[in-house]
């Protein structure tokens, strides 16, 4: 016990902090992030609720992936959802809110399939460079009947 306390005021003093967590930080580009965060909003929009597979114009060549359901690559990538939306054709995902910090741009979305689907909360994670989606990450929870709060996920 003695020993957890210690090491979390070290951390709390910056001692064991991994390198570089209390290093200054480089001066944000508003207009960049901004640039960033609506580039994704609009390929999510088009790509995920209308279903325009050209709307993938915007994904680099060499995307890298972290869902473990989809491959790395722009070609993959549309051929994964060009099934998924033929399979699904009522599936939708709104953005519920967004932000933006340097390359990285988060969504936080509801997808649904259908009018009786309560469907899943979902934060995505994209990082932008050079106007180009080159990576991403997501987070996926089933929407659940009942909760233990009367917060709703989103």
């Amino acid at each position: 016990m003695r020993f957890q306390s210690l090491f979390a005021l070290a951390i709390l003093a910056g001692i064991a902090a991994p390198s570089g967590a209390f290093a200054e930080t480089a001066a944000r580009d508003l207009k960049v992030e901004e640039a960033n965060r609506r580039l994704v909003v609009e390929f999510y929009d088009k790509f995920f609720n209308k279903h325009d597979i050209a709307a993938a114009s915007v994904i680099a060549e060499d995307y890298r992936q972290h869902n473990p359901q989809v491959p790395d690559g722009k070609q993959p990538l549309i051929s994964f959802f060009t099934g998924f939306f033929k399979d699904n054709a009522q599936s939708k995902a709104e953005i519920v809110r967004s932000a933006a910090d340097g390359d990285l741009v988060w969504l936080h979305v509801h997808a649904t399939n259908g009018a009786d689907d309560r469907g899943e909360a979902i934060v995505d994670i994209f990082r932008v460079k050079d106007g180009k989606i080159v990576e991403h990450w997501d987070v996926i929870q089933p929407v659940p009947k009942e909760a233990a709060n009367k917060n709703t996920m989103f």
